[in-house]
């Protein structure tokens, strides 16, 4: 039997229930997330809807001893109507005084925390050029702010809050009030911080991530292949001295902090010159508020030489050809199907939960700490490794029920990886 909707002041009362748990998930991202240091700048980017949980965390964070916190608020109506009103070449060049706010914030030694939380379809007709320009503007532009996270310099940490739209597009069948209280109940179980005590929880799935990893990286597999009944047929080579990861990563100075809350992820980053075949998506991609569904792309020698998606196609269009790097593979990504996320049977239109659901690939940036000694090497270097340079780093899902993953040897040998869907030894 279907459950009854529940009245708006039914829904009140649920979420002011879910107080005491909402205030140990700001906990959580705080200590956890991004591990803040005594003394240490917290920056907050956040949307305006989510004030109430803004302040949440800022208490959380002088309670561990922030030496300030400052919130750069996004929203979402402001951002369409900017990119409605302004020209193209606006948004070719980050504004010098954002260049010098968030510069000189991670050159500061600050952590980061991105509350996402907008509506999926904001920018929805908006000339996808805009804003592929404006993101590959602060990439480039940003550098020390790009290069502070890139290189293991910041610590910081991605994690959602439900705002009103959102939390429409996942529970289109609920009241507005409704579906936000069940957002917020989802994002907490999915991000184990429905708990009494979420931090221990943390270190428990930490643990968890030790023994896949130590199985990928005993291998050394030459390469990865794909394959589904979508018309996945795939192989993705990998560059000798690649290093598997997952769950935790950690500052050069040693501090450990988790970049995504959730994550279910074990990954690496590909040899950008050795990827062939086709691969098809299986979720959709939600970038900058648009939505591209059923797409597909066709790589050879590493870089993607054609592509096609039923929706979407403009914005998959600027999503590779943002730069050169862009053509090519920064990330591959194992998530096997038994994880909270796609046990809930939910389709979140967000890429940090979504893809958590989901095998995936990312075109663009590869991670230094993803080959041995790669904090330490330039860009230049990393590119003669084979780990690719960008300046973007999009994912994409691609894991499906019934997709199998063999590791490949250096002789030709194929090892079971992934067997429908889920880990071999599953």
């Amino acid at each position: 039997m279907a459950s009854l909707p529940m009245t708006d002041e039914e829904c009140r009362l649920a979420t002011e229930a879910l107080s005491e748990q909402i205030d140990l998930y700001a906990n959580l991202l705080v200590r956890k997330g991004v591990s803040l240091q005594e003394g240490q700048e917290l920056v907050v980017q956040a949307p305006v809807e989510a004030a109430d949980f803004v302040r949440r965390v800022a208490r959380c964070a002088y309670r561990a001893g922030a030496g300030h916190v400052t919130v750069i608020w996004h929203d979402d109506a402001l951002s369409r109507l900017t990119y409605e009103s302004c020209d193209l070449a606006y948004f070719e060049v980050t504004p010098s005084w954002q260049v010098e706010q968030l510069n000189s914030l991670a050159e500061a030694g600050a952590a980061f925390l991105f509350l996402e939380g907008s509506d999926p379809g904001h920018l929805r007709g908006i000339d996808p050029a805009k804003p592929a320009a404006a993101a590959r503007a602060r990439n480039t532009q940003c550098r020390a702010y790009r290069d502070g996270m890139d290189f293991g310099i910041n610590a910081w940490c991605i994690a959602g809050v439900p705002v009103g739209a959102w939390a429409r597009e996942v529970f289109p069948d609920a009241s507005s009030a409704e579906a936000l209280y069940r957002l917020w109940v989802l994002i907490l179980e999915v991000s184990r911080a429905d708990g009494e005590d979420p931090a221990s929880s943390w270190e428990t799935h930490n643990a968890s991530f030790v023994k896949t990893k130590r199985f990928l990286n005993t291998h050394r597999f030459d390469a990865l292949r794909y394959e589904s009944s979508n018309g996945t047929n795939l192989i993705v080579g990998l560059p000798e001295g690649h290093v598997w990861d997952g769950g935790a990563a950690h500052t050069r100075e040693g501090v450990t902090f988790f970049p995504n809350i959730p994550t279910e992820e074990v990954f690496t980053s590909p040899d950008r010159g050795r990827a062939e075949g086709v691969v098809h998506s299986s979720l959709p991609l939600v970038r900058s508020g648009q939505v591209v569904r059923d797409f597909w792309l066709r790589f050879e020698g590493g870089r993607v030489v054609d592509f096609g998606a039923e929706q979407g196609y403009e914005v998959l269009r600027h999503i590779v050809e943002t730069d050169e790097g862009s053509h090519r593979l920064g990330e591959v990504a194992l998530v096997s199907k038994n994880t909270p996320i796609r046990q809930s049977e939910t389709l979140f239109f967000d890429t940090l939960y979504d893809e958590n659901a989901s095998c995936h690939l990312a075109l663009g940036m590869g991670f230094p700490e993803c080959l041995e000694g790669g904090v330490n090497l330039s860009k230049d270097e990393l590119l003669a490794r084979g780990v690719n340079q960008s300046s973007t780093h999009v994912d994409f899902m691609i894991g499906s029920d019934d997709l199998n993953v063999y590791g490949v040897s250096a002789d030709g040998a194929e090892t079971p990886v992934f067997v429908n869907g889920q880990w071999a030894w599953e």
